[in-house]
C-alpha cells in the first residue's frame, strides 16, 4: 500500500521571477525540483544532508540549504537559483564577476552555493570583515581552494554590490 507521499499534489510558486504551478510527489525536495522539473542544474546536490551548501536558493530572499526542505514549503514562496541572479541582459551580477575575477573557484562544484551564501549575507552586511566573511560561509563546504580566494571574492563582491 503506497502512502500519501506518492500522492500528486500542486505546487505553486515563483522561481527566477516566473509564476511555475506543477504537479509533484508530497515528498519531493526543493532542489530535486528545481533540479530535475525546471532543469535549473545550476542549484547542486553535494551531500544531501544540508551540511554542504552546494543546493543553496534564496527562499524570499532568505539563502536556504533546498536539499533539506521539501518543495511544498516553498508554496506560494519567491525562489531564486543562480540561474536567477544573473541580469536579463547576460551580464554577471557582482558577486559572480568577483568570483572569477578573484579566483573564487576551481572546480566550479560549490561556487553556485557559494555566490548564493555570499549573497545573501552581503544584503545585510555590506562592510564584512575577512572574519565575518568566514563565518558567513561556515554552511558551504569547498573541497579545493583552501577558502582564500573565496574570501577575497565575497570581500570584493560586497564592495561591487555596495
Amino acid at each position: 500500500m503506497e502512502g500519501d507521499s506518492k500522492m500528486p499534489v500542486t505546487l505553486s510558486l515563483t522561481v527566477n521571477g516566473k509564476p511555475v504551478t506543477a504537479s509533484i510527489e508530497a515528498r519531493t525536495l526543493l532542489v530535486d525540483f528545481l533540479r530535475e522539473q525546471l532543469k535549473l542544474t545550476g542549484t547542486h546536490v553535494g551531500c544531501g544532508t544540508a551540511q554542504c551548501g552546494a543546493c543553496t536558493v534564496h527562499l524570499d530572499g532568505k539563502a536556504v540549504k533546498a536539499c533539506n526542505m521539501l518543495a511544498l514549503q516553498a508554496q506560494g514562496a519567491q525562489v531564486v537559483t543562480i540561474e536567477g541572479v544573473t541580469p536579463a541582459d547576460g551580464t554577471l551580477h557582482p558577486m559572480q564577476s568577483a568570483f572569477r575575477e578573484h579566483h573564487g573557484l576551481q572546480c566550479g562544484f560549490c561556487t553556485p552555493g557559494m555566490v548564493m551564501s555570499a549573497i545573501d549575507f552581503v544584503r545585510t552586511n555590506p562592510a564584512p570583515t575577512e572574519t565575518e566573511v568566514r563565518d558567513a560561509l561556515d554552511g558551504n563546504l569547498c573541497r579545493c581552494t583552501g577558502y582564500h580566494n573565496i574570501v577575497q571574492s565575497v570581500l570584493a563582491g560586497a564592495k561591487a554590490m555596495g
